[in-house]
């Protein structure tokens, strides 16, 4: 034997997911959310971020977040606000991306809820055990541009912007650090 001490560590993940929301239009524009067209064809002042244009709000993302708070028993808040979470990358052309988080006084969508997953196989052959993971909050929140690296023998040449994606609605998910293996964490994303 050596003298090495063995060290245990405990699996502990929470999961931050975002989801797109299946709307026609994007968060704050009626700019179309449609895949695969041209860059830079489906933009608008709105979702571009220039002076004097006005948000607003997708209510078919607002419902499609509200179900799923539901679904995941969250208490969905009366009144909720966005705010502007502040960063500069070149695909965010406000510099800011509109989001929601969790304030005492407006909170985010919806909060407290959770979702029942299976424990992974058994080994002994009976049903998986099935625990409550805690969801911390649901909100809404706008999608970033696109970056696309154009490179040549192993090197980018440039980097090119496409805005189409900038203000498509998500949906993010958050959970508290209930999960305990890998297995458990992809049961809760889903398949």
């Amino acid at each position: 034997m050596t003298a090495k001490a063995m060290v245990e560590y405990e699996v502990v993940i929470g999961l931050e997911i975002h989801v797109q929301l299946m709307t026609v239009s994007k968060m704050f524009c009626a700019c179309p959310t449609t895949f695969g067209v041209p860059p830079n064809t489906q933009v608008c002042p709105v979702c571009l971020g220039l002076p004097g244009s006005l948000p607003v709000l997708n209510a078919r993302a607002v419902d499609l977040g509200l179900r799923t708070a539901a679904a995941l028993e969250c208490t969905a808040h009366p009144r909720s606000q966005f705010h502007r979470k502040n960063y500069y990358y070149p695909d965010l052309p406000k510099n800011y991306q509109i989001t929601q988080y969790q304030y005492k006084v407006h909170p985010p969508l919806a909060t407290d809820g959770g979702l029942a997953v299976s424990a992974g196989p058994s080994v002994t052959g009976e049903p998986p055990l099935r625990r409550r993971i805690r969801i911390r909050r649901v909100h809404l929140e706008e999608d970033t541009g696109r970056l696309v690296h154009v490179e040549s023998g192993g090197q980018v040449l440039h980097s090119l912007v496409d805005f189409n994606r900038s203000g498509v609605p998500l949906m993010e998910i958050v959970t508290e650090p209930d999960l305990r293996s890998p297995l458990e964490a992809r049961a809760c994303a889903g398949p």
